[in-house]
Parts: structure tokens; C-alpha cells; sequence
């Protein structure tokens, strides 16, 4: 499940006229990365929690074997196409469900519960890359027995970090380092139980993940490699910048 319906704002420059998660990096949108990271461990069957133009992640999908493939159309009536050749995400099953203009991310989670089996199910937010071990997590949440796990990270800071002795002299300088807490960067694995915690109302990072926490059934699944939120303008040219040196290191697919 992929959350892909907020306004975006801190990214005006870019989202004026498409969501976020539809913001390129490298050519593609920022969602099918993500989409291709799921789809190397096997995961292949997706739910885009849409919202602000979500016509624009409908069109996407329903066109793109027209934006990604050759192919020949018969001018006739009706006309016909036929493409050439088959796109690497042949396997992806793509649900794209209208999840509200300004619902929050525990509500968008809930208005989609149609589409859920009986199974442990992933969120993730539709804006942040990584190079999660998805297959260690999944095991990971399989083996600890509770109902929710959230992977976490400890981000580098925006600032240089300076440390000082008492009178004040700067005995070490540290360009950004990593900060000692933990921050909460998606990848979810949920229990159906979950869904009980919800309501078209909830912001998941609230009054869910609180009560989860209070009743011991969330687990921390800790990520040490790369993570990178896309928030800012200046985010969005790092990772195109990241993309473009061919370097990105969430491109675990060939």
C-alpha cells in the first residue's frame, strides 16, 4: 500500500500540477521506483492511495504500456494496437483507489480495507526511498509475533554539530552527522488487526501507532543503510543529482 494522496506544498515547485509521489527522479516517477524496489522481493501487488490529482497516477498506469513500449495501432474502426514486447513490470497488479482530497494517512489506510485479504499487509509513504531489506523485514515481523513493525532510521542532521569543552573552546567539528534518535521512515508491515486502530479520521503516526506502542504490539525494524525522504526542492535535486551519477543506491533491480 502506497500513500501517495497528500498536497506535497514543501515541493510547490513540482507538484503544482502532478502529486509528489509522480515527481521525477531520473525519468520516472519516484512511485515506480519504489514499486520496483517491492517488486525485487517479490512483491508485485500494489494499492496507490490516491487523493490530490490522483488523475494524474490513473493516467500513468492506465496508459503505460503506450509510454514505455513500441507499438503498431490499426487506424480502423474501432482501432486496435498491438504492443512489442513485454515491460519488466508485467507481473505488477496496480490498484489505484481515490482515498480523498485531504485525508490523512491513517484514514487513507482505512478507506482501502476493501482490497485486503486476511494477510499481513506493507505501507509505505509514496515520497521516500530506501535500500530496505524488504525479504529481512517481512521475516523480521513474522518472527517477533506482534501486530505492527515500522522500519526506522537515524537520519543525518541538516547542520554542522559542534562540541564544545566548558569554556566554551570547539574541540571537534562534525559535518552532519547522524543523529542519535530513531525516526520513523515507512515500510510498514501491519497485521489485518491493525485496520482496528483506524478510522477515516486517523493520522497513522498519531493515535494508531500510540495505541499500537501502549499495547506492546509495535516492533522497531532497524535500517542502517540508505534512506531519503523527498520533501524539499533541494531533496528533489539531491536524488535526481544521486540518480544521474549513477550511483542511486535504491536501485536494487537490474
Amino acid at each position: 500500500m502506497l500513500l501517495a494522496g497528500g498536497l506535497g506544498t514543501r515541493l510547490r515547485e513540482e507538484t503544482e500540477y502532478r502529486p509528489k509521489p509522480m515527481v521525477d527522479i531520473g525519468g520516472r516517477p519516484v512511485l515506480w521506483h519504489i514499486m520496483k524496489h517491492f517488486s525485487v522481493h517479490g512483491l508485485h501487488d500494489f494499492v496507490v492511495c490516491a487523493g490530490y490529482r490522483g488523475e494524474v497516477i490513473k493516467d500513468f498506469f492506465l496508459h503505460y504500456h503506450a509510454s514505455t513500449s513500441d507499438f503498431t495501432v490499426t487506424l480502423a474502426n474501432p482501432p486496435t494496437i498491438e504492443y512489442h514486447g513485454e515491460t519488466a513490470e508485467s507481473e505488477w497488479k496496480v490498484t489505484v483507489v481515490d482515498t480523498g482530497l485531504e485525508t490523512q494517512t491513517g484514514g487513507r489506510v482505512n478507506r482501502i480495507r476493501r482490497f485486503l485479504d486476511d494477510q499481513p499487509f506493507m505501507v509505505t509513504y509514496g515520497d521516500g526511498l530506501g535500500d530496505v531489506d524488504v525479504s529481512a523485514l517481512l521475516a523480521f515481523h513474522k518472527a517477533h509475533g506482534k501486530l505492527a513493525t515500522v522500519t526506522t532510521v537515524r537520519p543525518l542532521t541538516r547542520f554542522g554539530v559542534m562540541d564544545l569543552q566548558a569554556d566554551g573552546t570547539v574541540s571537534q567539528f562534525r559535518e552532519k552527522p547522524q543523529m542519535d534518535g530513531h525516526v520513523n521512515a515507512g515500510f510498514f508491515v501491519f497485521q489485518p488487526e491493525v485496520l482496528d486502530y483506524l478510522d477515516d479520521h486517523a493520522v497513522l503516526e498519531q493515535a494508531p501507532l500510540e495505541q499500537l506502542s501502549k499495547d506492546g504490539e509495535l516492533v522497531a525494524f532497524a535500517h542502517d543503510g540508505f534512506w531519503q525522504p523527498m520533501d524539499t526542492y533541494r531533496e528533489y535535486r539531491a536524488l535526481n543529482d544521486i540518480w544521474d551519477a549513477g550511483d542511486a543506491p535504491w536501485k536494487t533491480w537490474t
